[in-house]
């Protein structure tokens, strides 16, 4: 049977059906699932082999991006408050569902919430709590241009493995700059090689603005926990999983496809 995928939305959300399209292409079997459902009791998380925090702008994206969402996930999802009255408890915490090893995906405003709810990297050297996060633009604006990932090797990210050619797809942010609490903490996110991608030019180097779109430090577009099951980034590869959505390929160009991050992740799911 393909794996169940819990496509997960809250008020503002918009890149749900998008996300459920590459995980049904992928091979997997997306739902389409409101926050409430879960809180009430009527779906439960350890139902479903794999968890996808799509973009968009999660609750107007008030108080930062990302943010309540991120409130959500540690508190209501979490265990760490009783749900609304009337609803009953979660059986499974989003921590359980994590620690079991299933994958997790948070793209854009996902990969916001996951870094401030502190999933991401999670903890690392003794240190835990939110030691990363995204913030505005360098360029002080909002960025909607496609750009170039490349995988690094030796990253225990599950989602990112095997993958020998770049990605190309969409960002659309304007808080999207990855910057670490401190040197230490880029350090260790380095050590332990939790970079899964990182913004390059077509050339698969390093470059600055506008490959960089962001201004995010050391290039980097996307991180994973140790255990390489939970994956943000920023950029959206379910904007390109078909030939037909590269920018050029009315010229004659293809290829550089994100839906290998997908196949990857759904395949890992599988065995749970």
């Amino acid at each position: 049977m393909p794996p169940r995928i819990l496509i997960l939305t809250v008020s503002g959300t918009n890149r749900d059906r998008d996300a459920a399209l590459a995980c049904e292409l992928a091979g997997g079997k997306p739902e389409v699932v409101h926050i409430s459902e879960l809180l009430s009791g009527a779906r439960r998380l350890s139902s479903y082999q794999m968890l996808v925090l799509p973009g968009g702008f999660s609750y107007g994206d008030d108080l930062g991006a990302g943010r309540i969402l991120a409130t959500d996930l540690l508190y209501s999802l979490g265990g760490r408050a009783q749900p609304a009255e009337g609803a009953s408890a979660l059986a499974d915490t989003l921590a359980e569902f994590a620690e079991s090893g299933k994958p997790i995906l948070g793209i854009c405003n996902g990969f916001q919430a996951l870094v401030k709810a502190g999933l991401l990297p999670g903890p690392i050297d003794g240190r835990n709590g939110q030691l990363v996060t995204l913030v505005g633009n360098a360029s002080n604006r909002f960025e909607c241009r496609w750009v170039y990932l490349r995988a690094e090797p030796g990253s225990p990210c599950i989602f990112t493995r095997s993958l020998d050619g770049p990605i190309y797809c969409p960002v659309a942010h304007g808080e999207g700059r990855f910057i670490p609490l401190d040197e230490a903490i880029l350090a260790a996110i380095e050590r332990h090689k939790l970079v899964a991608v990182r913004y390059v030019d077509a050339n698969g180097d390093l470059a600055g603005y506008p490959w960089n779109p962001n201004g995010s430090v050391a290039n980097i577009a996307g991180i994973c926990n140790e255990k390489g099951n939970i994956f943000g980034l920023m950029p959206h590869p379910e904007d390109h999983v078909f030939p037909w959505q590269h920018p050029r390929w009315a010229r004659g160009e293809e290829g550089a496809s994100g839906l290998a991050l997908f196949r990857n992740g759904i395949a890992y799911a599988a065995q749970f």
